[in-house]
């Protein structure tokens, strides 16, 4: 459980640190596309560390879920291949990037699911 705080407030930070440098430091040095991409990368981690916290408050309740393990390691995951891809995507225009953002929202996808399952089972 404190390793998913611990994970969700590190993302948290970054999320709204890289969302200021991206309106203060990349502002007229990316298209207004780029931008964009950037600003649903940042979206997508904000939310995403927000569920590293719920995963993180269902384990105090659930200590023993292995299924809601996972779903926080998914979010990670998630967070790392879907929020990185696009910020490496929107600085460097490397489309091939592209191939990798799906991958990251299946993890999302999958995350959630187990959640939802874990109750479930609860």
């Amino acid at each position: 459980m404190k390793l998913f705080i611990i994970l969700g407030s590190a993302m948290a930070f970054l999320s709204v640190a890289l969302g200021a440098f991206g309106a203060h430091g990349l502002e007229g040095k990316l298209s207004e596309r780029m931008m964009n991409i950037w600003q649903k990368a940042v979206t997508y981690q904000m939310f995403h560390a927000g569920g590293l916290f719920v995963v993180a408050f269902l384990l105090d309740k659930f200590p023993n879920s292995s299924t809601l393990v996972w779903a926080g390691w998914l979010m990670v995951a998630g967070i790392l291949l879907f929020s990185g891809s696009l910020y490496v995507l929107s600085t460097t225009g490397i489309k091939v990037l592209g191939a990798i953002t799906p991958i990251g929202g299946v993890a999302f996808l999958a995350a959630w699911i187990l959640i939802g399952t874990a109750m479930i089972k609860g």
